[in-house]
């Protein structure tokens, strides 16, 4: 009996621990994010652009593109501004678990299973600016299809960082119904080889 009453304590506690440094990471990022509309500006761009993609008069279309433009120069501004606020905070705290299901003291245990989401930040800010610059030439369509993948997958690193991948990627289901590798593989090749680098892992290919 006394060695089912320690498991039961020792998950207990390993239970309370995990929901601490979920708490600590969700309070932290939330210090930052509170000083800006990154959130409030990545929901309209998203609406505004499958608003854009469905409206059939020409007009009304071009009239939303340019709305969504001013967004998204707001939007790439803070972002710009985020990285450069996390970037002068050099502690520890800004790494999170690569494991599917986040365990306490998992990046202290294995720290090679970890990332940095000032890392990623980096990435999602180049891939947004250049989807923002059209540097791939794509059309109106095409451009907001990509932009709003590379939203999304920025959506999904704060959640992983703040909850876990599992987590992160149930929740892009059910807002977006979008599979966490369909959001992959719709971000501008450069993003997708510079996020999987960020997380210690090899493009495939």
């Amino acid at each position: 009996m006394s060695v089912l009453v320690f498991f039961a304590v020792l998950a207990f506690s390993l239970q309370m621990r995990n929901a601490w440094e979920q708490r600590q990471r969700i309070a932290l990022l939330g210090r930052y994010l509170r000083n800006y509309q990154i959130e409030s500006l990545m929901e309209t761009l998203v609406q505004g652009y499958l608003r854009a993609m469905g409206e059939g008069d020409p007009e009304r279309r071009n009239s939303v593109w340019q709305v969504m433009a001013q967004h998204e120069e707001r939007l790439l501004g803070q972002l710009q501004q985020l990285q450069a606020d996390l970037a002068k905070d050099q502690s520890g705290a800004w790494r999170a678990s690569t494991l599917p299901l986040n365990l306490p003291l998992a990046v202290l245990w294995l720290p090679g299973a970890s990332f940095d989401l000032r890392a990623l930040l980096r990435v999602h800010t180049q891939g947004v600016g250049s989807g923002i610059a059209n540097q791939g030439g794509l059309s109106q369509r095409d451009r907001a299809f990509r932009l709003s993948a590379e939203l999304l997958l920025l959506q999904h690193s704060c959640h992983w960082f703040c909850r876990s991948k599992m987590v992160a990627s149930a929740r892009m289901f059910a807002r977006h119904q979008t599979h966490y590798l369909q959001l992959l593989a719709a971000v501008a090749p450069t993003t997708r080889a510079a996020y999987l680098q960020a997380l210690g892992r090899r493009p495939a290919g």
